[in-house]
């Protein structure tokens, strides 16, 4: 019995520097951003590790009151590009500490 209470404390000090290590790398995305733009570049947008959209740039040549729908068709591209590879990083960052393991509500 005592033998298997050694492994249960091996086990548990291998959880605590996994989540040590966790709460690292998040911290790290935090500093880490991607970039993604649509419209040729007309339109720029730049996010997080932790998902927060630090900028949005619009060339000023695609400002036109006449047509605003496409405006917003190539800011939400932008965003939705920038979302998706900050996922990316995201699962890539977390998948060297877990060593591949998926765990559930760990990555988006």
């Amino acid at each position: 019995m005592v033998k298997g209470l050694g492994g249960m404390g091996s086990l548990f000090k291998q959880v605590q520097e996994m989540q040590a290590r966790l709460a690292q790398v998040q911290e790290e995305l935090a500093a880490k951003k991607v970039e993604a733009s649509s419209g040729g570049g007309m339109v720029q947008v730049a996010v997080n590790g932790q998902f927060v959209f630090s900028s949005i740039k619009v060339d000023p040549g695609v400002v036109n009151p006449q047509d605003k729908e496409m405006l917003e068709d190539l800011i939400l591209v932008a965003v939705n590009e920038a979302l998706r590879r900050a996922r990316e990083m995201v699962s890539e960052e977390m998948s060297k500490v877990t060593g591949g393991l998926k765990i559930p509500g760990l990555t988006p």
